[in-house]
């Protein structure tokens, strides 16, 4: 399976995005889909995972009531929407999939990675 991230750029605070995930290969949908963050410095955080058959996401904290993950798995393709987008969003956004073993919050879990998105919120 290859993940493929895209959808970043640069917006203002206060403002949304919607990062896609892409992949390959009818494996995809049989898997659990997460997305992490990265800010420069800073250990790769858990956003967010959602079960095969999209049932009710987990969310990390941080992005509880903003972020909202879906998925098609007619398209091959996961969604993340970002609303109300703050400065301390600022991050390489990836997504991944196959949640292996352990805890499905913990990247080590997961067996396949995208190369990232960045997503830069300017205040």
């Amino acid at each position: 399976v290859q993940l493929q991230a895209s959808g970043g750029g640069l917006v203002q605070a206060g403002d949304s995005l919607r990062l896609s995930c892409g992949a390959s290969g009818r494996a995809f949908r049989s898997y659990t889909v997460a997305w992490f963050r990265q800010a420069p410095g800073k250990e790769r955080e858990f956003i967010g995972s959602i079960s095969w058959g999209g049932g009710t996401p987990n969310y990390g904290d941080s992005v509880k009531g903003r972020f909202t993950m879906s998925r098609d798995n007619a398209k091959n393709t996961a969604y993340l929407q970002m609303n109300n987008l703050k400065p301390e969003d600022t991050a390489v956004y990836y997504c991944a999939a196959q949640c292996i073993g352990g805890s499905c919050y913990s990247k080590d879990a997961y067996g396949y990675w995208g190369q990232g998105t960045q997503v830069t919120v300017s205040s």
